[in-house]
């Protein structure tokens, strides 16, 4: 059982993990045509944290609101 505060915040985590993971990858993909390595490195990373993103959905499903007073 989760405070529904708590589950609000992850679920803007989720969110920020994921579209910022993605903004990033894109980034990466577009930056490794002049610098490779810099390329890559954000390609790592963005796709780090859009797996974290996804890996904290699962998370989420599992956790269920305290019931109201």
């Amino acid at each position: 059982m989760a405070a529904q505060q708590t589950l609000q915040r992850l679920h803007k985590l989720i969110w920020v993990l994921i579209y910022g993971g993605l903004l990033t990858l894109i980034l990466g993909i577009a930056t490794a045509r002049t610098n490779d390595a810099l390329g890559w490195s954000f390609i790592v990373v963005g796709g780090a944290l859009a797996a974290a993103g996804v890996a904290l959905i699962a998370v989420r499903a599992r956790l269920h609101a305290d019931p109201g007073p």
